[in-house]
């Protein structure tokens, strides 16, 4: 089992890429809004497993057709998360990495929503269940990968899970009354 995060990403975001800028600099502020939750709530998370499943948490965005964020693949960026998952249990890295990619979509998705939605995913439900699956996925919420990269206000957040559906933002506030 790999836990260098940094071979898997210099696997597939080359160096001085504006991909791997913008990867790196999404994933550390996940990982840095993460960290900084888990200090303060005391949860009891390995540092260095937060950190991994932060950085590695998007590792499929460069096989999507996302060309805002250079990202020149031809999947839906939506199958990001589960091509991620793929990825990274392919390369070694810990199962909780390759959950978090799996579940960290929106708040989580639920096979009734994927169905409703004709979403082009294997029908399945990729909720976060675990706390650092849970932790990573809030903690992405704020971080955009377009625009001013900037970290977004609550509202903002809100207004976002709530285009997707009521179940979506209803999930988005418990893990918002979990960490924040």
């Amino acid at each position: 089992m790999t836990t260098d995060y940094k071979k898997i990403i210099d696997l597939y975001y080359p160096a001085d890429t504006p991909l791997r800028d913008i990867y790196l600099r999404h994933c550390r502020q996940v990982a840095d809004e993460a960290l900084e939750i888990a200090r303060r709530k005391h949860l009891p998370l390995d540092p260095l497993m937060i950190e991994g499943a932060a950085m590695t948490h998007d590792i499929g965005i460069f096989t999507t057709d996302a060309p805002g964020i250079e990202c020149h693949g031809t999947e839906p960026y939506i199958a990001h998360g589960i091509i991620g998952a793929s990825l990274l249990r392919k390369e070694g890295a810990p199962e909780e990495w390759a959950r978090v990619a799996e579940r960290h979509t929106g708040s989580g998705l639920t096979s009734g929503e994927i169905t409703a939605q004709g979403l082009p995913l294997p029908v399945a439900d990729y909720l976060p269940e675990t706390l650092l699956e849970r932790l990573i996925c809030y903690a992405d919420k704020f971080y955009s990968k377009s625009g001013t990269m900037k970290r977004k206000d609550l509202q903002k957040v809100r207004a976002s899970m709530a285009r997707f559906g009521e179940e979506s933002l209803r999930r988005f506030d418990a893990l918002h009354s979990e960490f924040a």
